[in-house]
């Protein structure tokens, strides 16, 4: 049996060779296909691969934290890949599709006015990761922001949008029981919601020092 290290690879985008990129579908999203090759691990190429890719782009969420009260903003709304399955209605943090005039942050400060009514104070960045690489393009940045939520409430979005967004607000350990228990099924909501429960204490340290 051939033996490998454990070091990461060191392939680049070099080492991919893309022989041909077709749109199949250009609508709300776009999907592409792709004819690539790649140089393997053992050495050599591989053979010709066939792939569609759903083409997203970059978007950005953020989970509304206040460290005072110690609670967090949740927003619910209905999501067209969940309509057939058991929870059409989803609870999520606020999040929205980067413009190539906006800046990570910036769209989150906005996606938490347009969603939920509410203004970001200090903004911390949690990851940023590729939510489903193996058919779809969508890179996604995960923050936490720092809000007051006495001023979160009612139902939000953007008419033009078709948005029908119901805001919600629990305390930390009430959200973090709905990851428990799996009724949030959300993966940036997920990541965001455990990264606070195990860093909450710092983070309040910090924000409540800055006043």
């Amino acid at each position: 049996m051939q033996q490998y290290d454990n070091k990461p690879s060191v392939f680049t985008p070099n080492d991919v060779d893309v022989l041909a990129k077709e749109t199949l579908f250009k609508g709300f999203f776009k999907m592409v296909k792709y004819r690539f090759r790649h140089k393997l691990f053992a050495g050599g190429w591989s053979n010709v691969i066939e792939r569609e890719m759903f083409e997203r782009g970059h978007a950005a969420a953020m989970l509304p934290y206040d460290p005072v009260r110690d609670e967090v903003v949740l927003i619910e709304q209905i999501r067209v890949g969940a309509l057939e399955h058991n929870h059409p209605w989803q609870m999520e943090i606020v999040a929205g599709m980067i413009d190539r005039d906006e800046s990570a942050e910036e769209v989150v400060r906005r996606e938490a006015e347009e969603e939920a009514g509410i203004s970001v104070k200090n903004i911390h960045a949690i990851v940023s990761y590729y939510p489903s690489a193996g058919g779809c393009s969508e890179k996604l940045d995960v923050f936490i922001g720092e809000v007051d939520a006495s001023q979160a409430s009612g139902i939000h979005g953007l008419d033009y949008e078709d948005e029908d967004i119901r805001v919600h607000v629990m305390s930390r350990s009430q959200a973090y029981d709905l990851v428990r228990e799996g009724k949030i099924e959300n993966g940036a909501s997920i990541i965001a919601l455990q990264w606070l429960e195990l860093n909450h204490l710092q983070l309040k340290s910090q924000w409540l020092e800055k006043g």
